[in-house]
């Protein structure tokens, strides 16, 4: 094929003007420096290390490059980098230099700041701690929190080695049990207060908060005492034959006992004939307990 240098001279020509029209905008723009702030990055960090003491946020770095260059740079366009593959469990000060840091083409790291950054590593910890349930407020008058029951009651932390050792136990979101009068039930988030130890698998637990009527107190005088279990007829008689019992339990159930109420006794089984001076126990309905009898114990004579 003959080559023709004078085929398509127009579009040859108007290449020639676009090419030289941008050299000239290029080779007339103003070369510029600026400062700017980049992010700090760090990466390589040994698996079985954790940082203690953050870093700076942001580092300042001076570029270099043409002004429309430098105009278009985004946020996070400059990242410089830390290599931390060498940390171990001490301070350390890492220096950054031009070479580490990302930038667009066209742009020339001139400088950046600080050119040294410590760092201080300690080596990672697991441990297991327990689970407490906290809860706000108070139930409604007449009522009482008897009983706060979590689950799971123990999870595993880790962090850094001295933060982890510091940490007693793992917290609950709070429970509000502002003018409760039943039984709670809530799924929470676990949490650890430190910012630098974490759960191992983040988790919810399981709160039952027992809300209950607040117990009320009553003395029952002459409750008669019975021998139980004795071999000989008629059951020998304790001394003295009536005692006073101290109850507790929901109000509504202690306002309605009188000493009938109640089975207050003493165990004769395997006892040979003889004077003894056994301890007295008490029956009660369900719901009510004895907290106190007077006297405690009897005398009594088997024979």
């Amino acid at each position: 094929m003959i080559y023709h240098p004078f085929r398509h001279l127009g579009l040859k020509f108007l290449s020639v003007v676009i090419a030289a029209l941008l050299w000239l905008s290029v080779a007339g723009e103003q070369v510029v420096e600026r400062s700017l702030l980049a992010p700090l990055e760090l990466v390589n960090t040994p698996a079985d290390l954790e940082l203690v003491e953050s870093p700076p946020q942001t580092v300042s770095v001076r570029v270099r490059g043409s002004s429309s260059v430098l105009s278009q740079i985004e946020l996070g366009s400059i990242v410089a980098v830390i290599d931390a593959q060498t940390a171990r469990p001490r301070r350390q000060y890492f220096h950054l230099t031009p070479g580490d840091v990302r930038a667009p083409f066209g742009v020339e790291i001139m400088q950046i700041a600080p050119g040294t950054v410590p760092l201080r590593f300690e080596r990672r910890m697991v441990r297991t701690v327990p689970v407490e349930a906290t809860h706000e407020g108070s139930p409604a008058e007449g009522f009482v929190v008897a009983s706060i029951a979590v689950e799971p009651r123990a999870v595993a932390i880790q962090g850094p080695e001295s933060a982890v050792a510091a940490i007693k136990s793992a917290a609950t979101e709070s429970i509000n049990v502002q003018s409760a009068t039943a039984r709670i039930e809530e799924w929470v988030t676990i949490r650890v207060d430190d910012p630098l130890v974490r759960l191992v698998t983040p988790q919810a637990a399981r709160v039952v908060v027992d809300v209950r009527p607040l117990p009320a107190v009553r003395t029952l005088a002459n409750v008669p005492v019975a021998a139980r279990n004795g071999r000989s007829r008629p059951a020998p008689s304790p001394s003295p034959a009536r005692v006073r019992v101290e109850v507790r339990g929901p109000k509504a159930l202690v306002e309605g006992l009188d000493a009938g109420s109640l089975a207050a006794f003493v165990e004769l089984a395997g006892l040979k004939p003889g004077r003894y001076n056994l301890p007295v126990k008490v029956e009660a309905p369900p719901g009510v307990e004895a907290v106190r009898i007077e006297p405690a114990q009897v005398t009594i004579r088997i024979k």
